[in-house]
């Protein structure tokens, strides 16, 4: 039995794999995501078969239930709303890690009454510190994309030394424990610790930087799944844990070089402080307003075209309409391209899952790094609901919270249309200085709406 575990632990694990890379284009995705959750399927049955500890019968319910919420909630949630449900998940994840490792350690102390394993301590102490701050800071990033408490950074003074003190308070509680591992005290301390830094540090970190967040909380769940597998002395759950946390790092680093941020202010919890600051004393800007009639007319002038998407789009549900717009356009033979900024929205790859799921081609999917130099040669970029990705402030203006952050390069265009809502301001506070550029047009409404006429 124990061999035919294993194999299935790997078979598993290469599902896991299979499953990632497939997911690096729109055409496998679909597949990939399968492989992956028959990979899951798989380890999860395993791992119960191998513990005995319920019946074949208490699984098979067991998985139709979970089956059923997952599938329930996959068809309820709004594409607007899966930032705050990914949120939920890595919280989850670190819920998951921190209660298992709770578990073995009483099941230990208090239960068998045993002396853990050096390695296996360390485990459950990682676990529950990497698995409380996950799971409390992903509900503070839940709360603050759902808009129940501010988005906006909230901070005190002295909360960095504050935090420092918690982070040492948890080493010395930790080294303790690892002493007397049967004191419930200290754990009970090492929880507290835990679940209180992970408040304190997303609390720090405004809206705009949201991405990056939920890039780093993917991958302290995927760590904290890690941690426990060794508890467990489980193979799929280490490398399953290992997938997240390598790849959610990778992609933080992506995220930060994107927001011109450093990891280790993400790290220390002082990430995008100075965002709610934003240019209040800029210069007055004057904009030009267009109307539908007008926009028409300029679409069938030009012959390339550039759309640079954003998280009022979403809001709007706009994709549905932008993809018939690209239709009409490839139709009197206009070259019709998406720029995607590696932060637009409000997580790694919201624009490219919502224009995704409006059938647009991957191929038509351009990077900043890619599309950059194409926009003085461009003849029209229609900015859909995006605001902070492409403010010149971030090149020209030093004093600007934003300054050093790459951007796209829409105001290079020769005419610039954006479709948004209001005057208002982007995420990270920051009037946009592009609004008021000679090339610059505003179609002011619900993006869907201006855009079907």
């Amino acid at each position: 039995m124990s061999i035919a575990i294993q194999i299935a632990y790997l078979i598993s694990s290469i599902l896991f794999v299979l499953g990632i890379k497939m997911l690096n284009k729109t055409k496998s995705a679909r597949q990939g995501n399968r492989l992956s959750a028959l990979g899951m399927f798989i380890a999860i049955l395993a791992t119960l078969v191998q513990i005995q500890v319920i019946s074949f019968v208490e699984i098979f319910a067991c998985i139709v239930v979970g089956a059923a919420i997952g599938l329930y909630y996959a068809n309820k949630v709004e594409m607007t709303k899966m930032p705050e449900m990914v949120a939920l998940f890595n919280g989850f994840g670190g819920l998951a890690s921190f209660s298992v490792a709770l578990s073995d350690y009483f099941l230990r102390t208090n239960v068998n009454l045993e002396s853990i394993e050096l390695v296996t301590v360390i485990s459950i102490i990682v676990s529950v510190f990497i698995g409380g701050v996950t799971f409390t800071g992903s509900i503070i990033a839940f709360l603050k994309l759902n808009g129940n408490i501010s988005g906006s950074p909230i901070t005190f003074k002295g909360q960095h030394p504050l935090n420092l003190a918690l982070f040492l308070s948890f080493l010395t509680a930790a080294t303790f424990t690892v002493i007397d591992q049967t004191d419930p005290v200290l754990i009970i301390v090492l929880i507290v610790i835990s679940l209180v830094l992970g408040v304190l540090t997303v609390i720090p970190i405004g809206g705009a930087d949201m991405p990056v967040v939920i890039s780093l909380l993917n991958s302290y769940s995927g760590m904290a799944a890690c941690a426990t597998g060794f508890i467990l002395n489980n193979n799929v759950l280490i490398v399953a844990g290992s997938l997240v946390g390598a790849s959610g790092i990778i992609l933080t680093q992506i995220m930060c070089k994107a927001m011109n941020r450093s990891l280790v202010n993400v790290l220390l919890g002082g990430f995008g402080q100075t965002v709610s600051s934003a240019g209040e004393d800029g210069p007055s800007i004057t904009v030009k307003e267009i109307g539908v009639e007008e926009t028409a007319m300029l679409f069938d002038s030009v012959s390339s075209v550039i759309v640079v998407p954003g998280y009022g789009m979403a809001v709007a549900q706009a994709q549905h309409v932008i993809r018939e717009l690209m239709e009409q356009c490839e139709k009197r033979n206009i070259d019709f391209k998406f720029a995607i900024h590696p932060v637009a929205g409000r997580m790694p790859g919201h624009m490219n899952v919502l224009l995704a799921e409006a059938n647009i081609s991957y191929d038509k999917l351009i990077e900043m790094e890619s599309i950059n130099d194409e926009f003085p040669n461009t003849d029209l970029v229609l900015i859909v609901g995006a605001n902070d990705v492409v403010n010149p402030a971030a090149r020209n203006n030093p004093q600007s919270p934003i300054y050093g952050m790459p951007i796209l390069n829409a105001d290079k265009a020769r005419t610039v249309i954006v479709s948004k809502r209001s005057m208002g301001k982007g995420y990270a506070g920051v009037e946009n200085e592009l609004f008021g550029y000679p090339n610059c047009l505003m179609l002011l409404g619900m993006p869907n709406k201006p855009l079907q006429k």
